[in-house]
């Protein structure tokens, strides 16, 4: 995923300030803006310590051996109070508004709080400490707050009005333009054209909301590092690998069990060695630790009161600005543009995925009898019978097609083979940056003329210092106004293997690999004059479709050979052996699918809560209650097939401000551009640098400087159709 705070995007400070809404050097509460503004000079402040000036690095990247935490707050505050003075300097300004002299002048404004905020907001979630989360519950009302105080400026937005009410007189560049648009909608949207009392009132939100949801965050993760299984006996492990085990009884012995073994939650409801698991007591058992990790089931890490707090306050702020509820007020940018565009859409798939789930049930219930079982199928056994059935009907042994897939010849001989043929580049591993954690890795990107594009560092392993799942983030922007390449990064959560053993990781976290990296490409092509329009700074529902549209080399052939070779024999993977990965890639979408949507379901209906609904869910039970409620509503099989966050653990809609809120429909939305574009490239030649160069110059390039549909028009020739993802899924009615 593109990182969301899961995680609000940071991709720059200087931009961040106005597009993340956040408060309050107010220049005064008059609605409507006076001619008479002061021309006092404003002296901007001169910042101190490391992040006062560029890095001196190669491509301005952090100095992780020069950074200490007690730089943080220091470097916030000073970056902060510059920023100010540069925008009270704006506001004072005697001339004319100009494009120059108020547009360019907001967008170039908060440099040095732009350097800090990146490199913090990269720790807290790759590899906090708890110095760093006493630093992020200090830090975020006060950021919230201090943006909130450029966003609802009356003096500064009567400026940023006039140049926008003067556009049409205006000679522009189309980048030039959307700036301009986008300026002024996000200071609309953040308050802008509220009354006084309004304004205020956002503010006060503003600030709950970064409190909350960051208490949320670190709630989640204590609730997933503090809780993990803990068993007595290597036989109540049956089923995992050797390696698995001893890495178990490691793990009990960091956790305070000497002698006893534990394995570690991750970030969603299912466990990746839950199917691997013999007893089924020890499989249940892992699952609602798993499911129950913040309900309270364990009082210390109950997010219920948190999340219905957040929920609260968003309906509100929604309507200070008349809309029903936070999805109609948060989609306002968005490709899709309203919740029942999205609605809708989603809506479609639920006959056939229910009518999948109910089929596949009903397969595993034979297979589970087959076996002697005196059972039906449980959330803790559907990934068990699924794999085996598929084992069966495809003839896979999972632990065996993992043998092909050594994570460093995946990333090298895969991805950036794929980067090679598609777009030409090359990229070189590189040992004299300094990074943040050892099990970092860093390369220099090169274009196809030898030219340097940007850096790139690789955080693949799995530790308690990270959350959960997978993203891409910058530590610098590409902007030509600036001249700065991109330094780009992919942090993932591979569990990591013993001392001595080879690396190896499953398809999904291949797939997982390319994924993050069309991320990074979309960064490093970026060609844009501004920071805040350049690579990944897209709607919420475009930013994952080239990412997954990336996946799609994991598995075509030419890139499989070049990188999927036994790690033992060096024999590369048997094409039969594709073509089955292949094939049942479309089993068991009952779950897989039917999980995302249900979370996707879940989210929209928290996001479509009333004041008068929101502030009825005030106790913990009530929270249980409308969860249960609202994927009941949905007509699928939940208590077979749970959603793949529940509300107490779904970070990606609680954990920031907005993040991924009324937002997470966006995996499947950009699925379906994604499976569309995996049709055109197979339908015009596969994996050419003709293909590649075209998508790049359609798509990767443009960051959010055009409508999404019109990009996606000039890269396929047409609208998107919903088809090719409905046939990607085996999502018929009547699908076997």
């Amino acid at each position: 995923m593109k990182n969301p705070g899961l995680v609000p995007i940071l991709s720059t400070v200087s931009a961040a300030a106005l597009l993340t809404g956040c408060a309050s050097y107010s220049q005064g509460t008059d609605m409507e803006p006076t001619t008479e503004i002061a021309a006092e000079p404003v002296t901007i402040p001169e910042g101190t310590g490391y992040f006062a000036a560029d890095s001196t690095l190669p491509f301005q990247t952090p100095d992780f051996s020069a950074i200490s935490e007690d730089d943080y707050i220091p470097a916030f505050e000073q970056g902060m109070a510059i920023q100010a003075a540069e925008v009270q300097a704006i506001v004072n300004n005697s001339d004319a508004a100009t494009f120059e002299n108020t547009i360019v002048a907001l967008e170039t404004s908060g440099r040095m709080l732009g350097r800090v905020a990146r490199v913090f907001f990269a720790l807290t979630g790759s590899n906090t400490t708890d110095r760093l989360d006493e630093i992020n519950t200090e830090m975020s009302p006060k950021l919230s707050a201090h943006s909130d105080s450029i966003t609802l400026n009356p003096a500064l937005f009567a400026r940023v009005k006039a140049v926008y009410d003067n556009r049409a007189a205006m000679t522009m560049t189309r980048e030039d333009a959307k700036l301009l648009e986008e300026t002024y909608k996000q200071m609309v949207h953040a308050g802008a054209l509220l009354t006084d009392d309004q304004r205020e009132r956002v503010k006060e939100i503003n600030t709950e909301l970064s409190t909350l949801t960051t208490q949320f965050s670190q709630a989640v993760r204590s609730a997933t590092n503090d809780q993990p299984l803990v068993v007595d006996t290597a036989e109540e492990l049956a089923g995992l690998s050797d390696a698995d085990i001893a890495a178990a009884a490691e793990f009990a012995t960091e956790k305070g069990f000497p002698g006893k073994y534990a394995i570690a939650l991750q970030n969603t409801t299912q466990q990746p060695l839950l199917p691997a698991l013999e007893n089924r007591a020890t499989r249940e058992q892992l699952f609602k630790l798993s499911h129950n990790r913040s309900d309270g089931t364990n009082p210390e890490h109950d997010t219920r009161l948190l999340l219905a707090n957040i929920a609260g306050l968003r309906a509100e702020k929604a309507a200070l600005f008349g809309e029903p509820d936070w999805a109609s007020y948060t989609m306002y940018d968005r490709m899709a543009k309203t919740p029942k565009t999205a609605l809708d859409f989603m809506e479609q798939m639920v006959p056939a995925l229910a009518a999948t789930q109910r089929r596949e049930a009903a397969m595993l219930n034979e297979a589970i009898a087959a076996e002697g079982g005196n059972y039906e199928v449980q959330p803790w056994d559907w990934y068990r019978f699924a794999n085996k059935v598929k084992a069966e009907r495809y003839d896979l042994d999972e632990d065996a097609v993992m043998e092909y897939f050594q994570l460093d010849k995946v990333l090298e001989d895969g991805v950036f083979y794929m980067s090679e043929k598609l777009y030409g580049l090359t990229f070189e591993r590189r040992s004299d940056i300094p990074t943040y954690h050892p099990d970092v890795w860093v390369y220099t990107v090169f274009e196809a003329d030898g030219s340097e594009l940007g850096l790139f560092y690789f955080d693949p392993f799995q530790r308690p210092s990270k959350r959960g799942g997978a993203w891409m983030s910058n530590f610098v922007d590409q902007s030509y106004l600036w001249d700065t390449k991109p330094v780009i990064y992919n942090v993932l959560n591979i569990p990591k293997a013993s001392d001595g053993e080879v690396q190896l990781v499953s398809f999904d976290n291949v797939n997982t690999i390319f994924h993050e990296f069309g991320h990074a490409l979309h960064g490093f092509f970026a060609d844009q004059k501004y920071e805040s329009l350049s690579g990944t700074a897209t709607a919420r529902d475009f930013v994952e479709y080239p990412s997954q549209v990336h996946e799609m080399w994991a598995s075509y052939p030419e890139v499989l050979q070049n990188y999927a070779r036994h790690y033992e024999t060096g024999e590369v993977i048997p094409m039969e052996l594709v073509e089955r990965i292949e094939a049942a890639s479309k089993f068991n979408q009952g779950y897989d699918f039917g999980e995302v949507v249900e979370a996707a379901l879940l989210d929209m209906r928290w996001s479509a809560l009333s004041p008068a609904e929101a502030a009825a869910i005030d106790t913990p039970e009530k929270v249980d209650a409308f969860e249960r409620s609202s994927l009941q509503d949905l007509g699928l099989e939940i208590d077979l097939v749970p959603p793949r966050y529940r509300s107490t653990y779904f970070n990606h809609i609680f954990s920031s401000p907005a993040g991924y809120s009324a937002g997470y429909y966006s995996y499947l939305w950009t699925e379906m551009l994604d499976r569309d574009s995996r049709k055109w490239f197979v339908d015009n030649g596969g994996l050419t640098r003709e293909n590649g160069q075209h998508y790049r110059e359609t798509v990767l390039s443009r960051g959010g400087t055009m409508d999404y549909f019109v990009m996606f028009e000039n890269f396929a020739g047409r609208q998107p159709d919903v088809g090719p993802m409905l046939e990607a899924r085996g999502l018929t009615s009547d699908a076997e």
